[in-house]
């Protein structure tokens, strides 16, 4: 029975996606009398959290009932007051509790309220599931640093695009569109001076069922070369556009991006190039807690060469189009050796009609 219950929670929470960045997602259920009597799940960055929410939701008299909650009920005061306290005044007998908090501000203190106050308190159920569905904001409570995923989308033949540089379209409609519902989960979206270059892209998400957030638009230019009327620049949006230059880029560009409205994030020259790593702290300052990397070649091999990647999503279409000089998902010098590949983990493959997309994790090197 806690298992139903718990995923019950896990798809609320679910509904929050796009909305509460850098918040996590959650998602509560109360029971009493085997029948669920509450629900609610954490809607907005600053709104109640999604316990609140289900003891406002509640049709009966919550007191006595089990709370099934996928992450542990903070004990903090933050935008809102503490869930934890709330708990314990309305009665509540019993708490399931999918994940513990691993915030410094909370990291158990909220568990150790409840059970102060003679609730049980069951922890660990669905807990997998749950770590997958906040893996963002696990990442960015504990490093404040960005979750990044890396997107690539790429021909069987591992092109992708064709020697002439045309890409439109390696894969079908149905991937895109799942690539719009990426956008819309995370934070920020980065490609490189290059790609804005060619493709003069929007970098918006467009969604059919409901309208999407945009990501801030984060651009990797070095020497700060965008044009003035790239439509990242001029796209209507309420997302901000970040360029990313270096201290070699000129300030009279610089200035004329910052009285068009964007944001210059001038990092270090790092082998000639922007300093990502520093470009990632830069962006967790500013509470930007995930990106999602849609570069070329070049940009990727420098971020997975720097670190910064956590997660691949790799679409493959059926489709062989050859040449030497036809770029891959992965450019950059290369590794000289087999050995020092980068490796993946916990591998899991999607289809989208006849695409197909491979998402893994990045193994981190251990760091003494």
């Amino acid at each position: 029975m806690d298992l139903r219950y718990m995923k019950i929670a896990l798809q609320l929470a679910e509904k929050g996606i796009g909305h509460v960045n850098p918040n996590p997602l959650v998602g509560a259920v109360i029971v009493k009398n085997d029948k669920i009597i509450a629900e609610g799940y954490h809607k907005a960055y600053g709104d109640h959290h999604a316990e609140i929410n289900a003891f406002l939701n509640a049709v009966e008299n919550v007191r006595g009932s089990d709370m099934y909650v996928t992450l542990e009920p903070c004990s903090h005061y933050g935008k809102t007051p503490p869930c934890a306290d709330a708990i314990v005044e309305k009665g509540i007998k019993r708490v399931i509790v999918a994940l513990k908090d691993p915030n410094p501000l909370v990291s158990g203190k909220g568990i150790h309220i409840l059970r102060d106050n003679g609730i049980e308190v069951i922890t660990g159920v669905l807990e997998e599931e749950a770590r997958k569905q906040n893996e963002i904001f696990l990442k960015y409570i504990t490093t404040r640093l960005p979750f990044c995923i890396m997107k690539t989308a790429m021909t069987l033949d591992g092109k992708i695009a064709a020697y002439t540089g045309d890409s439109k379209w390696i894969t079908n409609e149905h991937s895109r569109k799942y690539v719009h519902q990426l956008r819309h989960r995370v934070s920020a979206i980065m490609t490189g001076i290059g790609t804005v270059m060619q493709d003069d892209p929007l970098l918006t998400t467009r969604l059919e069922e409901k309208e999407g957030r945009d990501p801030i638009r984060v651009i990797v230019d070095s020497s700060a070369r965008i044009p003035l009327d790239s439509k990242v620049l001029t796209v209507k949006s309420k997302a901000e556009t970040i360029i990313a230059a270096t201290e070699a880029a000129d300030k009279n560009k610089i200035s004329a991006l910052e009285n068009m409205g964007a944001e210059v994030i001038v990092t270090p020259i790092k082998n000639n190039r922007v300093d990502l790593l520093y470009l990632m702290k830069a962006l967790g300052e500013r509470k930007i807690d995930s990106v999602l990397l849609e570069g070329g070649s070049t940009l990727n091999f420098s971020a997975l060469e720097e670190g910064i990647v956590d997660k691949i999503n790799a679409f493959i279409a059926p489709k062989l189009i050859g040449g030497v000089s036809a770029k891959t998902p992965v450019g950059g010098n290369g590794k000289m050796y087999i050995k020092d590949a980068v490796l993946l983990r916990d591998m899991k493959i999607q289809s989208f009609d006849n695409d197909f997309m491979i998402e893994g994790y990045i193994v981190k090197e251990e760091k003494n």
